[in-house]
């Protein structure tokens, strides 16, 4: 009786002691931040978009260009209508279509497009306001860090 006692107690004590206090929200579980860029998403009923990685590129001339992903999750095609950083509409060349799965990139080796504010004059290690304009799904703002054209930004231009 008392060996099984033993065994009872340590067996709960093992449970009660392992056991996440905080539970399946820790704030610890939600980090996901990996680069500089900035995620956020925005979901409807036919819509699941999400923005991956996006930051600003300041360039020489004082241009603001956008990095980063967009991609919608969902089977209901959407399109991608315009941008605004800082207020600013982005001129935005290349790939506006929302396939399921089918990313849109802005800058980088797979890039489908390009989004450039010309004369945005927003300073490195500043943040600015980007806005998604989406066909269905709405508006999707993000605070974004800017960057130098220096390290692995270098070569993007306006």
């Amino acid at each position: 009786m008392r060996r099984t006692c033993i065994a009872l107690m340590s067996l709960a004590l093992t449970f009660s002691l392992t056991a996440c206090g905080a539970g399946f929200n820790a704030s610890t579980r939600q980090v996901k931040q990996v680069s500089d860029g900035v995620e956020a998403s925005i979901s409807t009923n036919e819509n699941l978009i999400k923005a991956v990685n996006v930051l600003v590129v300041e360039t020489a001339d004082g241009a603001g260009v956008l990095v980063g992903t967009v991609v919608n999750a969902l089977p209901a095609e959407d399109a991608l209508l315009g941008i605004a950083i800082n207020g600013v509409v982005a001129t935005v060349t290349g790939n506006n279509s929302l396939i399921q799965n089918a990313p849109i990139t802005f800058e980088g080796e797979v890039a489908t497009s390009k989004a450039v504010v010309p004369g945005l004059n927003a300073k490195a290690g500043s943040h600015v306001q980007v806005t998604f304009f989406f066909a269905h799904a709405g508006e999707l703002t993000i605070q974004a860090l800017v960057r130098a054209q220096s390290d692995a930004y270098a070569g993007i231009t306006a």
